[in-house]
């Protein structure tokens, strides 16, 4: 394997976070007398960082009539149990171990804030494996921007040209493509949009599925 750095996103990707997410967001929703929200309208919120994910669990129910109260409060129900409902993916730690050991440098690029963000990956005990980390508020852009993913790979001290972004929605495509990098998404994530408006270098089921799938973006390189 070719590719001295692997980029990867979190939610949808390494963790199905939605129902500690979910979770976080209905306590704060309760303190505001307001209705919960399903599973299902939650996954729709997901992929903009924990601001854009309250900003619209807020004008689901209601008005928002302030942000940063009800950002900040969900935030303490979130960081105090991330990992509660949540669970890793099947295969991704014994993936990033086999990654690793081929070669790979690893990071983290996600718009969820950066000390959520900690308490996830120590939460699952998957920190470890990535060398650098950089959440949503490490820098004043976020995905689809391609500067949050070009700043991981300068922090990797890696090339567009040996990297490959891995995520599952469409922030992490544009960025990727922005940025001049190889993308593979996987499909079990929450992907907003329809499939068919992305071409990624690879669509995938299994994060096991990883390893082969960098073999066959290589051959093509």
């Amino acid at each position: 394997m070719q590719q001295a750095a692997l980029v990867f996103d979190l939610d949808g990707t390494l963790v199905d976070s939605l129902p500690d997410l979910r979770a976080a967001l209905n306590e704060m929703l309760r303190g505001l007398a307001r209705r919960e929200l399903s599973a299902d309208e939650v996954r729709r919120m997901i992929g903009d960082g924990t601001h854009a994910l309250v900003g619209r669990a807020l004008r689901a129910t209601g008005e928002v009539v302030d942000l940063e109260n009800p950002h900040q409060r969900f935030l303490d129900f979130y960081e105090a149990a991330p990992t509660r409902l949540s669970r890793l993916y099947p295969d991704v730690a014994t993936t990033l171990r086999s990654l690793i050991g081929l070669g790979a440098r690893l990071a983290i690029c996600t718009n969820k804030q950066q000390a959520a963000t900690l308490a996830v990956l120590d939460g699952f005990n998957i920190a470890k494996y990535f060398e650098v980390i950089v959440g949503g508020d490490v820098v004043p852009f976020r995905k689809p921007d391609p500067r949050h993913l070009l700043t991981a790979l300068e922090q990797l001290r890696a090339s567009p040209n040996e990297s490959v972004m891995i995520g599952d929605n469409e922030n992490d495509y544009a960025a990727a493509r922005a940025a001049g990098i190889a993308v593979i998404l996987m499909r079990y994530g929450y992907l907003r949009v329809p499939p068919e408006t992305l071409a990624p270098d690879a669509w995938l089921d299994q994060f096991a599925d990883i390893p082969p799938a960098l073999d066959r973006i290589n051959r093509k390189r």
